[in-house]
């Protein structure tokens, strides 16, 4: 069987990078870990063919080749997927979908038209699949409540991918957080006990990198790689002489829980590993809101302290905040951007809250009758789901003006400066190589715009400079942060924009349905 396998457009997001990416000629930030794995899955005589609509486009003569169309996306990437869907059915293509967005709301790719859902863990239901497709069953939906055994996950098939295209590859040990925050939707997709793949797996996919020839960053995309910190460490032990063995071939970077910085011992094991950032989700330094959201873990000790200690010991802190909590107060966005530069974290991803699918929060706001739309997303230009405790420009308007805040030039320029002075020099020997020809051509546009185009000349030069000599061992990753805000200054405008185009259309709405729905006379006088 011919399996043309298709991974759906990104909108334009926090994440997608395109401003940095283009500087080092890229497309795309990481690749479709999971499209591969579930490759690696099915059956290894089917033939497969990779295509990220996020680096090309599908061909004529791919479609003509493909037998079945296999697709898997998030809810950001809902309208190419149901295009995609309705595209294939257009040519007579058996098309089969999955991963978050599907599991979530199977109905949606139903009503375009899909044949078969392969929903929850693949390494449960893709079997199902495959034996309904030896059948004869032209379609069907797969799903499990079980949570699979993930040491019986297959290396994922990095050959099907375009290396050149992707800036990281992404790899995966865990899966699952043991915490209840009421708006995350890992634990409904993966559950509360984290399940972890041994560390021989690990390491045998990073050997299967290294021989494909890969040298650059690795992303371990677990939603928190120290979920389960006992087998972490088995793994971290391993990693650490595998690295040294290997003259230190990839960075690492992941995602964890802020508790993180509670353990020194495990810090010192990343950073012996060469991992150099981490994204934590902080959301907000309001402790109400922490409590009513139910994320207990960021109330336990400062979260000024524990910023400062996993960056004093040389792992770069990206965090992630959210404005929009029940009972929130008036200022949420000015209080973030203080403690950002407080904190002096140069990237920090900012959101107003969604209500996603299935998500505790979901469910008490569905009950409560303060569900606006059934789809929450993740995407930074996407205005709230539900009906907050307080009014909906407040906090649209508070969230614009500080992602305009944190990301303007001088504003960020000072706060990477300040962040780097303070993060911890690496731990690992890794062996210099000569720039390329791309690497020299992306500082030089770099230092022409931030250094001399730009009224931030004066301070480019400065805090560069002052970095060399108070930090040397840090100076060239601060620059490439410092770069990054080629990016985040771009999409502060598209936030701008595409908030303001919402609260547009939220308004002619309420409009439209107090036509629709007018408020009796009677109640009238009695409100008055």
């Amino acid at each position: 069987m011919n399996v043309l396998l298709v991974y759906p457009l990104f909108p334009k997001t926090f994440w997608s990078y395109e401003k940095i990416l283009e500087l080092v000629n890229r497309k795309v930030l990481l690749p479709p870990l999971g499209l591969i794995t579930v490759a690696a899955i099915l059956p290894q005589e089917w033939n497969f063919k990779l295509v990220d609509r996020n680096v090309r486009s599908i061909t004529e003569a791919e479609w003509q080749w493909a037998d079945m169309v296999i697709l898997s996306a998030m809810i950001v990437q809902k309208d190419d997927l149901l295009s995609l869907i309705k595209e294939a059915k257009r040519r007579g293509k058996k098309v089969a979908c999955g991963g978050p967005y599907p599991t979530s709301m199977p109905e949606d790719p139903q009503s375009a038209g899909v044949d078969y859902l392969i929903l929850d863990e693949g390494e449960i239901t893709l079997p199902m699949f495959v034996e309904a497709i030896a059948k004869g069953e032209t379609s069907g939906i797969f799903r499990t409540s079980e949570k699979p055994d993930v040491t019986s996950t297959p290396v994922p098939r990095f050959d099907l991918l375009d290396f050149d295209a992707y800036d990281s590859m992404s790899v995966q040990f865990s899966r699952g957080c043991p915490f209840q925050c009421e708006f995350c939707d890992i634990i409904v997709l993966y559950g509360r006990k984290p399940r972890t793949k041994t560390p021989a797996q690990l390491l045998a996919e990073l050997d299967y990198l290294y021989s494909l020839g890969w040298r650059r960053g690795v992303f371990m995309v677990d939603d928190n790689f120290i979920g389960n910190k006992r087998n972490v460490r088995l793994l971290l032990l391993e990693l650490k002489e595998w690295q040294k063995e290997h003259g230190y071939p990839f960075r690492f970077n992941t995602e964890a829980s802020i508790d993180l910085a509670a353990d020194q011992e495990l810090m010192d094991l990343m950073v012996e590993c060469y991992f150099d950032a981490v994204f934590l989700g902080i959301e907000t330094p309001d402790e109400d809101s922490l409590q009513m959201t139910k994320k207990f873990q960021n109330t336990r000790s400062s979260l000024l302290d524990s910023v400062e200690a996993i960056t004093k010991t040389g792992i770069r802190v990206m965090a992630g905040f959210i404005i929009g909590f029940d009972g929130e107060k008036q200022g949420a966005g000015d209080r973030i951007v203080r403690f950002a530069e407080l904190t002096g974290i140069p990237t920090t991803t900012f959101a107003m809250l969604q209500a996603l699918p299935h998500t505790a929060l979901w469910h008490r706001l569905e009950k409560e009758g303060r569900l606006r739309t059934q789809n929450g997303n993740l995407n930074q230009t996407t205005l709230m789901n539900f009906v907050p405790t307080r009014p909906v420009e407040e906090i649209a308007r508070e969230y614009v003006e500080a992602f305009c805040a944190l990301y303007e030039p001088h504003a960020y320029l000072d706060r990477v400066y300040s962040y780097f002075l303070k993060l911890g020099a690496p731990k690992v020997q890794v062996e210099a190589k000569l720039p390329t020809l791309t690497d020299l051509k992306a500082l030089a546009i770099i230092v022409w715009r931030q250094g001399l185009k730009r009224n931030t000349r004066w301070k480019f030069w400065h805090h560069l400079f002052s970095m060399i000599k108070k930090n040397p061992a840090v100076w060239e990753h601060y620059l490439i942060v410092c770069a990054h805000n080629e990016h985040f200054m771009e999409y502060r405008d598209i936030v701008r924009r595409e908030i303001e185009a919402q609260l547009t259309a939220y308004w002619e709405e309420e409009e439209r349905l107090k036509l629709l729905n007018p408020v009796p006379e009677r109640e009238l006088d009695l409100a008055s």
